[in-house]
C-alpha cells in the first residue's frame, strides 16, 4: 500500500515532467465565466452554448481515447467528456495541456475546460471539452469520499479537507455566514448602527469570564482581550447614539467543552429608551426572522435531545418559582450554607470558596438541564445580576431575561442599569469577589462609572454568541466554526517530508 510520501513523490514527478514542457503548474489567471450549477440548471438555455468552467478535480475515468473529469466548484459539480479527436493542439505557455499529457493530471488538481455545453448519450449533462488548462497541481491527495476522512482530529487540524469532502460541512459554515448576515439585516432595519469598538481592553467587563491577558509594548502596558462587547457600546449610548450593534470575536480563557470555546463569535445591541419588556419583543422578532432567513422558516428544531418549536411561543418562567420548586428555597434570603448543603446533596463538585452567586448559578444549571425551551428565565436576585436594573416593585430582583433553549442559556437581556451610585456598588461588590479569589468576578470598572455620572438614558441591552447557530445546527462548539482551537502539533509524516527536526520526535 503505497504512503503518503509515495503518492506525493508521484504527484512531484508530474509537476517535473509538467515544469519541463513549459507549463506553469500555479498560473494567476483563469478564465472561467460560467459556475458548474448554472449549467447543471440551465441545460434547455445553454446547450450548444461554448462556456468556460473551473473547478477542482474529483474523478477522472478513462476509456481509450475518451476521458471522463469530474470538477466542483463552489455551485456543484459538473463533467468534462473529452475525445481525443476534439483536440487541434495545446499552447504550453497557455497552460493548455494535449491529450496526450492529461495523465499528468491527479484528482485534487484545479483545471480549467473550455467547451460546449451537451449531454452524452446517457443523457449526462457534460461540457464537451476541446481545451483544458492547468491552474493548481495538488502535490497531496484529498480524501474522496467522506469514508476516505472520519478520525475527528484529522478533520478538525484540516477542515479544508473536511469541507472539501463532507458537503453537509461546507454547507454548515455557508449558513454561519448567513446567520450572522441575518442579524446585521435585522437590526440596520431597525435603525441600528454596526460599531467597531476595541478588542484590547485595560479593564475587561461586561460578564463573568476569566480574560487573556497581553502586553502592549509601546504603552508598557498589559491589556485584555474583551470577554464581552457591552461597556464600549454602552459608552457609546453614553456618547448620544441611540441603537448600536457590535459582531466580533470575543475571548474568555476557560476551559474547552461541547457547547463553549474560548475564543467565539458573539452579537450584542444596545437600545436607548427601550426597557427589558420591549427587548423580549424583539428578540423574539430576531430569532424568527433568522429562522426564516437562514432556515427557509422552518421551526421545529432536534437540540441535543429536545424537540423544540419555536412556532408555539415564548413562555416566560420565573427564576424564582424555579429554584423554590426544584430545591424548596427562596433565592432572595437563601444563606451560603444552605447553598453548599444543596450542592453536596446533588453532588456538584465545588471550591471551597464558593460565593453565594456562583454555588446559585451551579444549582441553577442542574435545573437548566431539563427545560426545552423556548421560554424566557425572568426575575434573577439582584446578587447574580450586576449590570441589570432592579424591579422597580421588588429591588431584590433585576428586569433581566435569558432565552432558554434545549438546557442551556443562549443569551442575555436586561434594562441597563444607569445610575452610577448604584452600579459603583456593585462594581465594589464583584471587585471583592475578585479579591477573595473569584476570578469571574468582574473588574472595578471607574471610567464606566464615570461614563454613567455624565448620564446615560434608560436603555435595553441584549447579547448572545454563536452557541446559539451551534444549537440550531444540533452540533458540538468545535463542530460548529470552521477552525476551533487545537494544541498545536505537526505529524510526523509532515516532519519527514520537509525534514524538520532531522526526523526527530
Amino acid at each position: 500500500m503505497s504512503t503518503l510520501e509515495d503518492l506525493r513523490n508521484i504527484r512531484l514527478e508530474k509537476l517535473d515532467k509538467l515544469i519541463s514542457l513549459g507549463i506553469n503548474p500555479y498560473p494567476a489567471t483563469s478564465y472561467k465565466d460560467i459556475s458548474n450549477f448554472r449549467i447543471t440548471s440551465n441545460f434547455d438555455s445553454l446547450e450548444g452554448k461554448s462556456v468556460i468552467v473551473a473547478g477542482r478535480i474529483i474523478s477522472i475515468r478513462k476509456h481509450g481515447k475518451l476521458i471522463f473529469i469530474d470538477i466542483r466548484d463552489v455551485s456543484g459539480t459538473i463533467q468534462l467528456y473529452i475525445r481525443e479527436e476534439d483536440y487541434s493542439g495545446a499552447d504550453y505557455s497557455e497552460n493548455e495541456l494535449k491529450f496526450a499529457d492529461l495523465d499528468l493530471l491527479d484528482v485534487g488538481d484545479f483545471v480549467e475546460a473550455s467547451g460546449v455545453v451537451s449531454k452524452t448519450r446517457r443523457g449526462e449533462i457534460s461540457v464537451f471539452t476541446h481545451k483544458i488548462r492547468l491552474l493548481t497541481k495538488a502535490l497531496r491527495p484529498i480524501p474522496i469520499t467522506w469514508d476516505g476522512l472520519q478520525d475527528k482530529e484529522t478533520r478538525l487540524r484540516r477542515r479544508y479537507l473536511d469541507t472539501n469532502v463532507n458537503r453537509e460541512v461546507f454547507e454548515r459554515f455557508i449558513r454561519r455566514s448567513k446567520f450572522w448576515q441575518a442579524h446585521r439585516d435585522f437590526l440596520n432595519k431597525n435603525g441600528f448602527i454596526e460599531m467597531d469598538i476595541p478588542v484590547l481592553e485595560n479593564i475587561p467587563g461586561g460578564a463573568d469570564a476569566k480574560p487573556f491577558v497581553t502586553h502592549m509594548e509601546a504603552l508598557d502596558q498589559d491589556f485584555y482581550l474583551r470577554i464581552s462587547h457591552e461597556l464600549y457600546l454602552k459608552r457609546l449610548i453614553g456618547g448620544g447614539y441611540e441603537k448600536v450593534y457590535s459582531i466580533g470575536e470575543r475571548f474568555r480563557n476557560e476551559g474547552l467543552s461541547e457547547e463553549h470555546l474560548p475564543e467565539h463569535v458573539a452579537m450584542e445591541f444596545y437600545w436607548a429608551y427601550a426597557d427589558w419588556e420591549r427587548g423580549m419583543a424583539f428578540v423574539q422578532e430576531l430569532f424568527s426572522y433568522i429562522l426564516d432567513m437562514v432556515y427557509d422558516g422552518k421551526t421545529v428544531f432536534n437540540i441535543r435531545g429536545f424537540e423544540v418549536d419555536f412556532s408555539k411561543g415564548w413562555d416566560r418562567v420565573d427564576f424564582t418559582d424555579l429554584m423554590k420548586e426544584r430545591y424548596g428555597i427562596d433565592v432572595k434570603k437563601v444563606s451560603l450554607k444552605k447553598i453548599r448543603d444543596l450542592l453536596t446533596e446533588e453532588g456538584i463538585t465545588f471550591e471551597d470558596d464558593v460565593n453565594l452567586a456562583r454555588g446559585l448559578d451551579m444549582l441553577w444549571k442542574e435545573v437548566r438541564k431539563t427545560l426545552s425551551g423556548p421560554i424566557f428565565l425572568i426575575n434573577h436576585p439582584k446578587y447574580i445580576s450586576p449590570l441589570a436594573k432592579a424591579h422597580p416593585n421588588d429591588p431584590s430582583i433585576t428586569q433581566r431575561f435569558q432565552p432558554i433553549i434545549a438546557g442551556s442559556e443562549l443569551g442575555n437581556g436586561w434594562s441597563e442599569l444607569n445610575d452610577p451610585l448604584d452600579q459603583f456598588e456593585r462594581f465594589k461588590k464583584q471587585q471583592a469577589l475578585r479579591d477573595a479569589g473569584d476570578e469571574e468576578a468582574q473588574f472595578m470598572d471607574i471610567d464606566f462609572v464615570e461614563m454613567l455620572e455624565y448620564g446615560m438614558p434608560p436603555t435595553f441591552g441584549y447579547g448572545h454568541s454563536e452557541r446559539v447557530f451551534w444549537f440550531l445546527e444540533d452540533v458540538t462548539a468545535r463542530e460548529g466554526v470552521p477552525f476551533p482551537q487545537m494544541k498545536y502539533e505537526i505529524d510526523r509524516t509532515t516532519k519527514n517530508i520537509y525534514d524538520l527536526d532531522n526526523g526527530k520526535e
